[in-house]
């Protein structure tokens, strides 16, 4: 469990974030909301030990974040940034084989598992055709779903992701968010994703939390969340729903 009290963050004399207690469990499909500004980014990166509060603290199963080597925190937690790093020279497979760096350092031995964790990530993603292409050269909704196998090959418990359907197309997007709501049912895993589609995430997520401001606004199910009232006051816009054919779950559109 990730575990945040009394957070603040400061950009100068502004507050970006301010959180007194947030319980983030390792086993759950745990969606972040909110319109652009709002503190998303900057609460996922304090998870992913990218960024420091100006005030308050951040533990990992009772452990302080700063308490863990990097190689030790990678173990129990993969982090997907928003803005992929180049990766210039590398293959689709040597991306995906990094993953496995928490496990083996630099120089250690690769054994059977390492090899089949890489090619289940490169499968699961749907990019194992594309396993000897330069990442670099796929089209951007391909080399997210690379870096998706990446962060499956490092088998951590917890998954962080800064929207990671931003670079994909419709059908891309509704397969990745499957694979994780079927990797966390079927394997336990916990998954924190920031997400800006509403509807989205009602069909994935276990739990939603949305900020707005720096705050929290709302925190609960996604049944919760899907009311108009409460939508439009979190996107200062009219949001009506309205019935969707086959599900008895309405849908979120803009009025």
């Amino acid at each position: 469990m990730l575990t945040l009290r009394d957070i603040e963050v400061r950009r100068g004399e502004r507050v970006t974030l301010a959180l007194d207690e947030l319980h983030l469990e390792g086993d759950r499909f745990t969606v972040i909301l909110g319109h652009n500004g709002s503190g998303k980014s900057t609460l996922m990166n304090l998870l992913a030990r990218q960024l420091e509060p100006t005030h308050g603290s951040l533990q990992l199963d009772g452990r302080t974040l700063a308490d863990f080597s990097a190689r030790d925190f990678a173990r129990r937690v993969a982090f997907l940034p928003q803005h992929l790093p180049d990766v210039a020279g590398l293959t689709v497979r040597e991306l995906v084989r990094l993953g496995r760096f928490p496990w083996r350092g630099l120089l250690g031995r690769w054994r059977a598992e390492d090899h089949a964790a890489v090619d289940e990530a490169l499968a699961q993603t749907d990019v194992a055709h594309y396993a000897e292409h330069l990442a670099d050269s796929l089209s951007g909704g391909e080399r997210q779903r690379a870096w998706i196998a990446m962060l499956l090959a490092q088998q951590s418990p917890l998954l962080l992701l800064d929207e990671p359907t931003s670079a994909l197309d419709l059908a891309h997007q509704y397969e990745l968010m499957g694979l994780l709501r079927q990797l966390n049912r079927d394997s336990g895993r916990g998954i924190v994703a920031i997400l800006h589609d509403i509807n989205l995430t009602a069909r994935h997520a276990d739990r939603v939390i949305a900020l707005k401001q720096g705050r929290i606004f709302f925190d609960g199910s996604p049944d919760e969340l899907l009311s108009g009232p409460l939508l439009s006051q979190l996107y200062d816009i009219d949001i009506e729903l309205i019935e969707q054919p086959g599900s008895a779950r309405k849908i979120a559109v803009v009025a």
